[in-house]
């Protein structure tokens, strides 16, 4: 299979992640999509970690589900998952190709993309051109938890047609 790009997930922070143990929780993500797993480092005891960690995953079937989970870091015991979010890159797909080949001024909104039951957006998530890049923040809401939101950014780095 052909792979179609590099898939670069920043994630940034997480808000509110609710606590594990009972005292603190030391969380880390997890992105996982088909066989591929990359993670986040670490962050101590902290309920609204900043991470920052760029994550880079080979595209090669856009209908793969990609799933970022937070974990917490035990040093004893088995790791607790803390909730999980499926990231959707579809819109971003769909509006990468309808801005291909044209000339995007920085800034400008190529799709915007709704909280529905179909996606774990907490907010409206907008698609844009940024120093020539396509870029799309999202704040995913953890499922399975009562609490817990994470901020990630998506870039899809296309496989130049020329590289064959």
């Amino acid at each position: 299979m052909e792979m179609l790009g590099l898939l670069k997930i920043r994630v940034q922070r997480g808000i509110n992640l609710p606590l594990k143990d009972t005292f603190h929780s030391d969380p880390y993500a997890v992105v996982t999509m088909g066989e591929q797993r990359v993670k986040t480092s670490c962050k101590k005891n902290n309920c609204n970690p900043v991470w920052d960690d760029e994550l880079t995953l080979a595209l090669k079937y856009p209908n793969v589900p990609i799933v970022l989970a937070v974990y917490d870091k035990d040093t004893f015991s088995k790791d607790d998952k803390i909730g999980e979010a499926e990231i959707d890159i579809k819109p971003y797909l769909e509006a990468m190709e309808m801005s291909y080949d044209q000339d995007l001024q920085d800034g400008v909104k190529i799709g915007r993309v709704q909280p529905d039951r179909n996606n774990c957006l907490a907010k409206e998530s907008c698609i844009i051109c940024e120093n020539g890049k396509i870029i799309q923040d999202m704040v995913l809401m953890l499922q399975n938890v009562e609490c817990g939101e994470v901020e990630v950014q998506i870039e899809v780095i296309p496989k130049m047609l020329s590289d064959d």
